[in-house]
């Protein structure tokens, strides 16, 4: 398949309804951090994102957001496909991004390069979607804070080590700070900004 029909192939087949559903997801998802998620669409990004960060993008991104996209993801037909299907202009300063994507394998930089908001308006930050190779069978790491009863764990696969120290840093800002998305395949789990996250003993 060429650049071009990749580019132009893959988006939602019913985009209203599919956007409202995985828009309710996101929502359920950020509300309750560290549940994971599936997506049941139809969507067939270009390589290397997986279909689950795709159908986040399809569902978030548009004229009036500005996107960056990791290394990998600017070598490939995703940028084509992006700017097909929603509109939504590429910049190379994290801090203009309304969003952020990483595919798989991506070491992390500071979450403070990206847009964290104001304090009269924290919503006006980045959400950054990591993908990685699996949301369970990892490290395990404990969640506490708002929408989170107790405590819940998650172990996905692939987090870079310096990511707890990231997202302490990022904690610290709040309200400000970045909002998080981690992706395998259908699959996606939320970390607002609020959630305190510490590794577990064995």
């Amino acid at each position: 398949m060429g650049l071009k029909t990749e580019a132009l192939t893959g988006g939602f087949a019913e985009p209203v309804f599919h956007a409202q559903s995985v828009f309710k997801m996101l929502m359920d998802g950020m509300a309750r951090p560290g549940t994971i998620q599936t997506v049941q669409t139809d969507v067939a990004p270009p390589a290397p994102l997986d279909i689950a960060a795709g159908t986040i993008a399809l569902t978030l991104c548009d004229h009036d957001t500005p996107v960056w996209l990791s290394h990998g993801l600017v070598k490939s037909a995703v940028p084509e496909w992006l700017g097909f299907h929603t509109g939504a202009p590429l910049t190379t300063e994290k801090a203009e991004a309304r969003f952020a994507f990483t595919e798989a394998g991506t070491a992390l930089s500071s979450f403070g390069l990206f847009a964290s908001g104001t304090q009269e308006y924290p919503d006006r930050s980045t959400t950054v979607v990591i993908e990685l190779a699996e949301l369970e069978g990892g490290r395990r790491l404990a969640l506490m804070g708002p929408g989170i009863q107790s405590v819940t764990e998650i172990a996905p696969i692939g987090l870079p080590e310096t990511f707890l120290r990231l997202w302490t840093e990022n904690r610290a800002l709040f309200p400000r700070g970045v909002d998080i998305v981690l992706t395998a395949g259908r699959r996606f789990l939320c970390l607002p900004r609020t959630t305190k996250i510490t590794a577990t003993e064995i």
